[in-house]
């Protein structure tokens, strides 16, 4: 049996693991991003992956980069939280390894490993969301990644769902970000409990016991956790995130009619607080709906070593 080894690098760590062909992780090692140089970052990378190799013989190396990567699997074209332009990762940790190196976006990889040993295995056609501080996505279709003509596609988080709201952290307004994202909830959360607690003594009184008081210390764990207790404030900023949610999912419908949605990231936690407003939100936007197959929404089931398992064995194709 072949291992590969899967290199999961974002702006805060970069994880790693020696993965069979079966999506099992065998080994596993992480540590610290040294977001500020790029060398350092591939240093580290490199690191990782000898000190696997210490002990695990490995075939191949698939790297996930949180950015931009080019159609050819090779360059991080961009990355908004790495000190990253244009650098061809596959071929500097090649030559430092001497393996052959896959590079992916870090969301196909997640996507591609709910696909072949996770949430949606008896699907061909898929399309992963992934709800944390922004909105990732990607797309399998008929079997197969989609990347997109310049290796950049399922970037779903900027699809502009309002003319001139939100203001996104991509400096772009109405995007699905804006609105459907572990910030977006926190944003929102914060500024109904300042609210709350001036017009309704009481009413946002379990976020603020767990914030400690301050309405500006409230964390999207937090919302997560005082919903799935009861609390009707937490519940329904969770319900509003979903609806959104629903509302874009509906469109992407539209356009490539998944069998299967699967909903990844910090804010999945709170499971069908989330899921059952964004089917209804789904359900209610897509023409025909009455008439017409729909996709499930399905949570990933793979969790952090999502990006692990989809970067090694894409590693492979």
């Amino acid at each position: 049996m072949t291992h590969s080894i899967g290199v999961d690098v974002g702006g805060t760590k970069i994880a790693a693991g020696v993965v069979d062909e079966k999506g099992e992780i065998l080994a596993s090692t992480r540590r610290d991003t040294p977001s500020q140089d790029a060398a350092s970052i591939i240093a580290a990378i490199v690191g990782a992956i000898d000190e696997l190799r210490a002990d695990h013989a490995a075939d191949v190396v698939g790297i996930g980069a949180a950015g931009f990567v080019d159609a050819g699997r090779s360059r991080v074209v961009f990355a908004p939280n790495l000190v990253w332009q244009d650098v061809d990762l596959r071929d500097e940790v090649s030559a430092a390894t001497g393996l052959p190196v896959v590079v992916e976006n870090d969301a196909n990889a997640a996507a591609w490993a709910e696909f072949r040993f996770g949430a949606a295995v008896d699907v061909d056609d898929m399309m992963m969301l992934t709800i944390g501080t922004g909105v990732g996505g990607a797309l399998v279709l008929n079997g197969a990644l989609y990347r997109g003509s310049h290796g950049m596609s399922g970037e779903v988080g900027h699809v502009r769902l309002v003319p001139d709201g939100q203001l996104c952290a991509c400096g772009l307004r109405g995007c699905l970000e804006a609105y459907a994202s572990g910030r977006a909830l926190v944003r929102n959360a914060r500024s109904a409990a300042t609210k709350a607690a001036a017009a309704l003594p009481g009413s946002a009184d379990r976020l603020l016991e767990l914030a400690g008081g301050d309405p500006h210390a409230i964390t999207g764990p937090m919302v997560t956790a005082a919903a799935k207790e009861g609390d009707v404030l937490a519940a329904y900023l969770i319900a509003e995130v979903g609806t959104w949610l629903g509302a874009a999912m509906g469109s992407f419908t539209a356009i490539f009619d998944p069998a299967a949605f699967v909903i990844g990231g910090g804010v999945a936690d709170a499971g069908e607080l989330l899921l059952k407003p964004a089917e209804d939100a789904m359900r209610r936007s897509v023409t025909g709906g009455n008439y017409r197959p729909q996709a499930t929404i399905r949570l990933a089931t793979l969790g952090n070593e999502a990006g692990i398992v989809g970067a090694a064995d894409l590693g492979r194709v």
